[in-house]
């Protein structure tokens, strides 16, 4: 059953396995929408999940944006949200470290919206932003704060050789925590240009610290638990779709979910039919048990309560 073409099933056979899920998790970039841009009919179909009486969830990797931030792009893009039903790195992060009820203070690599979620939680943070080299590179440069008890590393388009400075120094305290966001590895953008993702990020510095980040994002397993103790979904009856098979796949394979790959985003159809002919396991565990070319393609096969 494993990579079975929804489209081409008898429309009788697609709509029985889609209605017969009471979860939906979904990616956002490359599933939902390309920057701000949505993807045909992605709004409508989320919705329509909502009206037929199914828990939505929207899952995501992105460290950039806090709760409320994406719940306003959802809305300007016509999606149903609320923050009870987003899960982003940044949300991730601050409730993971208030769940251990950490009381010291957070050097953050990575964006504003990390910071703002501590905020919420009550975590003290520093480091966000800017942090220039300011004569020779030597020793005298960082004055260690005591008070720090975890590092966080999230995307930073400010990274520095300063930054791996600080945070390789408070790691070399093994009491000091050490948390990535997700271990995405790079974001096409155009045929000219590749964005280093947040997992270049987090690689550096487990590389100089010589430590191991725990992971927020997909594919690690902090989100389904949450999933699990915080709103008791029931994993068989559970649909992750989306576009990147490393991380959102193999979130579901990992968590006893039912896969959707949509093409619409990183990987393709050939990249299913490469994994299908390998003899790794590794690979076998990225083929998606469903796929469709669009998550648009679902919209007419969901049954709506009366």
């Amino acid at each position: 059953m494993a990579g079975l073409n929804l489209n081409s099933l008898k429309p009788e056979e697609f709509s029985k396995i889609i209605n017969s899920f009471d979860t939906i998790l979904t990616d956002c970039d490359g599933v939902l929408w390309f920057q701000n841009d949505p993807v045909e009919n992605a709004a409508n179909v989320m919705n329509a999940f909502l009206n037929s009486g199914k828990k939505i969830f929207y899952v995501t990797n992105n460290g950039t944006k806090t709760r409320d931030e994406l719940v306003d792009k959802c809305k300007k893009l016509h999606f149903t949200a609320t923050t009870d039903n987003i899960l982003c790195t940044s949300y991730l992060t601050a409730k993971y470290l208030q769940d251990m009820n950490f009381k010291k203070k957070v050097y953050i690599i990575g964006s504003p919206a990390i910071a703002k979620e501590l905020d919420k939680v009550g975590i003290q943070h520093t480091g966000v932003g800017p942090d220039p080299v300011v004569g020779p590179l030597n020793c005298e440069l960082i004055k260690p704060d005591a008070d720090i008890g975890a590092v966080v590393v999230g995307f930073d388009e400010h990274f520095s050789v300063i930054k791996m400075l600080k945070a390789a120094t408070y790691l070399n305290d093994k009491n000091v925590k050490f948390i990535g966001t997700n271990t995405d590895e790079r974001f096409p953008t155009s045929n000219k240009m590749i964005i280093p993702g947040t997992g270049s990020f987090v690689r550096c510095i487990e590389t100089c610290s010589e430590r191991k980040a725990t992971i927020m994002g997909k594919p690690a397993p902090y989100v389904s638990s949450l999933l699990s103790t915080q709103y008791k979904i029931d994993p068989k009856r559970t649909l992750m779709i989306g576009d990147r098979a490393n991380t959102d796949i193999l979130l579901g394979k990992r968590c006893g979910f039912k896969t959707l790959m949509v093409l619409t985003g990183v990987n393709s159809i050939d990249d299913i039919n490469t994994w299908k002919k390998s003899s790794s396991n590794d690979d076998k565990e990225l083929i998606p048990d469903y796929y469709t070319s669009t998550i648009g393609d679902l919209l007419p096969h969901i049954s709506i309560k009366k």
